[in-house]
């Protein structure tokens, strides 16, 4: 990389395609006045960001550092930061963010920053990040500073990151990692909101339309409203769960959702579990909101068509609000199930486009043109 100016500090946001390049977008309307306002008068820094696909085929943490350095070398950056949606692993540890001071460089892997406050919490520890390196390179450093805050704010006491081993052949010199059930379960949420959950319903219309055209049916059928008003409460619950449940099993089978590892190392099994962990809460969140929306439609479709009467004929109950509650929750299970058949419809690639973010969808592919896991050094 070549030095620009010493009163202006060029940083380049290498950033992931979809989600990544998103958050550098907005970080960047704003950084240039931070990083000034912070490190004091007199230095200015402009931010641009790159979108570009910098993960492409490898998860290697070492791999994905000498791909940035190469990216550096012709441009005229003095600070690059990489950032992607994937969870990155290195010793058997989830990564956070690798620091390397000599090439004025950071890769920062987005969902061990959890999955709540994501843009505030990864434009602190990219200010921090880019004010250490820039400190170092103005000053001719080839290593971290002698008493390294560069997440200071971030990796407080009541936050599971601490100081990550590095390889002497590796090229980064300062490492953050989060560990133990408090950093698996930040990962997990973070991989959970990198998937973007609520992009599952409309994107798989197939399903949708045929949970639609079943509530639509069931709504008006007197055989469905009899059972709405003879089943309890906690009959209902365990249709709500069951339906749900349904629909959840069925994508992830049909689409071959699981992720199953060709390696029986400790790491290995590991990842498998975060990856179908976060699969599973992907699918069922994203499952859950088609079913509050199935609720609200039937309860809507009910009080358009349902005559009193005759429902009255029928049950033997009047028609009043809690009936129409009663109805409704019902037929948005029965829906459910329908929208499970109707998936069926769907192709698998369309299941996985809603499913899951556009770096984890090439993951995925990659793994089956390769079915062995990547190693992770």
């Amino acid at each position: 990389m070549r030095m620009s100016p010493q009163d202006i500090t060029v940083v380049a946001l290498l950033a992931d395609p979809d989600a990544p390049t998103e958050i550098a977008q907005r970080m960047a309307r704003m950084l240039p006045a931070r990083l000034a306002e912070k490190s004091g008068p007199g230095r200015r820094f402009e931010v641009e960001v790159v979108s570009e696909p910098f993960t492409a085929a490898t998860e290697d943490v070492p791999t994905l550092m000498r791909r940035i350095i190469d990216r550096g070398k012709a441009e005229n950056w003095d600070v690059v930061v990489a950032l992607t949606d994937l969870p990155l692993h290195s010793h058997g540890l989830k990564l956070v963010v690798d620091l390397s001071h000599e090439h004025g460089l950071a890769l920062l892997s987005l969902p061990a920053l959890g999955g709540l406050r994501l843009q505030a919490r990864a434009q602190r520890v990219v200010e921090e990040a880019v004010l250490g390196l820039a400190d170092a390179r103005s000053a001719g450093a080839e290593g971290p500073p002698r008493s390294p805050t560069v997440l200071g704010p971030f990796a407080s006491r009541l936050a599971p990151v601490r100081r990550g081993p590095i390889g002497e052949q590796e090229t980064a010199d300062l490492r953050y990692v989060v560990s133990g059930a408090r950093g698996n379960v930040r990962v997990l949420l973070g991989m959970v909101r990198a998937n973007r959950p609520w992009r599952l319903v409309p994107g798989l219309s197939k399903a949708l339309a045929a949970a639609l055209a079943t509530g639509a049916v069931a709504t008006v059928n007197s055989t469905v409203w009899t059972l709405a008003e003879t089943l309890s409460a906690p009959r209902l619950v365990i249709a709500t769960v069951g339906s749900v449940a349904l629909m959840i099993g069925w994508l992830i089978v049909d689409a071959e959702l699981w992720h199953r590892s060709a390696e029986s190392s400790p790491e290995a099994r590991q990842r498998a579990r975060l990856y179908n962990a976060s699969t599973v809460l992907t699918v069922g969140i994203g499952v859950l909101v088609c079913y509050a929306g199935l609720m609200v439609v039937s309860w809507v479709w009910a009080l358009f068509i349902l005559n009193g009467e005759a429902f009255a004929t029928v049950t033997r109950t009047p028609l009043h609000a809690e009936e129409y509650v009663r109805l409704s929750w019902f037929v948005a299970s029965v829906a459910t199930v329908g929208g499970a058949l109707g998936s069926g419809l769907e192709s698998d690639d369309a299941i996985r486009a809603a499913a899951y973010s556009k770096r984890e969808q090439e993951r995925r592919h990659t793994l089956q043109d390769d079915p062995g896991d990547q190693p992770s050094k």
